[in-house]
């Protein structure tokens, strides 16, 4: 996995993660719902990357 990608993957599940409770202990339910989407499209993104190194041997 590039180094590029492997850090913006990571810095998305960080933030989503931090949206997220932000969101729940503020009670905003957008914003929670948001960092959840943030969190998943950076695992998404890690899975991707992950793959890829897999295949190319």
């Amino acid at each position: 996995m590039g180094a590029k990608e492997k850090m913006k993957a990571a810095a998305e599940q960080v933030l989503g993660r931090a949206m997220k409770e932000t969101g729940q202990a503020t009670g905003h339910k957008t914003t929670a719902a948001k960092g959840t989407a943030l969190g998943a499209r950076g695992k998404a993104r890690h899975l991707k990357e992950e793959t890829k190194d897999r295949f190319k041997g």
